[in-house]
C-alpha cells in the first residue's frame, strides 16, 4: 500500500509527533490488504499475522497508524523477511528499539509513516502480550474507553514527543495485562 493509499484509509501522522484520529471503520480495510500483501511476501515464513495497536480497537480513538504483528517460528527468521518486506515498500528499522522486535516501516523516512511491522517469534512475549492487551481492550469497552481518555491527556501533553507519550502508556499497558490474570 502507497502513501497515497494510505491517505485513502485516513492513514498517516508526521514522523514523532503525536496526532489522535476519530475511529475509521476503512482501518480494518487498510489492515486486510496489508496483511494479504505481507502474506504473499513472506510466504511460509510467517505463521499468522495481525492488527494490534489502537486502530484495532475499532471505538478508540488513535494516531492514524497500522501496526501489524507478524508470528516467525523463531526470532532470527525475521532476518529473513528483510528483502522480502522492502520490496513491497517496507523500511527495516532493527531491533534496537524494542528488544526480540524486527520492526518495519511505511514511510517511516518520509514526512508521514502509515503502517509499522513488528516481526516477532510466535508464542513469545511481545506477541502474547500484544494480543491479550487488544482482546482485553476489545472486550471491555470501559478499559477501551479509560485508555482512550489517557491517550488524549498524553497527546496534549507530548504532541512532539512520541517517545514520551508512548512511554507514559506504560503503567495503564500493565495493570491491564496484570488484571488479566495471564
Amino acid at each position: 500500500m502507497s502513501s497515497e493509499s494510505g491517505r485513502n484509509f485516513g492513514l498517516g501522522v508526521g514522523n514523532k509527533c503525536v496526532t489522535l484520529a476519530v475511529p475509521n471503520a476503512r482501518w480494518q480495510e487498510a489492515y486486510a490488504l496489508e496483511a494479504a500483501a505481507i502474506r504473499k511476501a513472506l510466504g511460509d515464513i510467517s505463521l499468522d499475522i495481525q492488527h494490534i495497536g489502537s486502530t484495532s480497537i475499532p471505538s478508540i480513538k488513535a494516531k492514524p497508524i497500522i501496526d501489524i504483528a507478524v508470528a516467525v517460528r523463531r526470532f532470527d527468521d525475521g532476518l529473513a523477511c528483510i528483502r522480502p518486506m522492502e520490496e513491497i515498500g517496507y523500511c527495516y528499522v532493527g531491533t534496537e528499539l524494542v528488544p526480540d522486535d524486527h520492526i518495519f516501516g511505511r514511510d517511516i523516512e518520509g514526512e508521514t509513516r502509515t503502517h509499522l511491522v513488528h516481526i516477532v517469534e510466535y508464542n513469545s512475549t511481545n506477541w502474547n502480550r500484544w494480543l491479550l492487551f487488544r482482546d482485553r481492550l476489545r472486550a471491555h469497552p470501559d478499559l477501551a474507553l479509560a485508555y482512550e481518555m489517557l491517550k488524549i491527556d498524553l497527546a496534549g501533553k507530548y504532541a512532539d514527543n512520541r517517545a514520551a507519550y508512548t512511554a507514559s502508556k506504560k503503567d495503564f499497558i500493565e495493570k491491564v495485562l496484570a488484571a488479566s490474570g495471564k
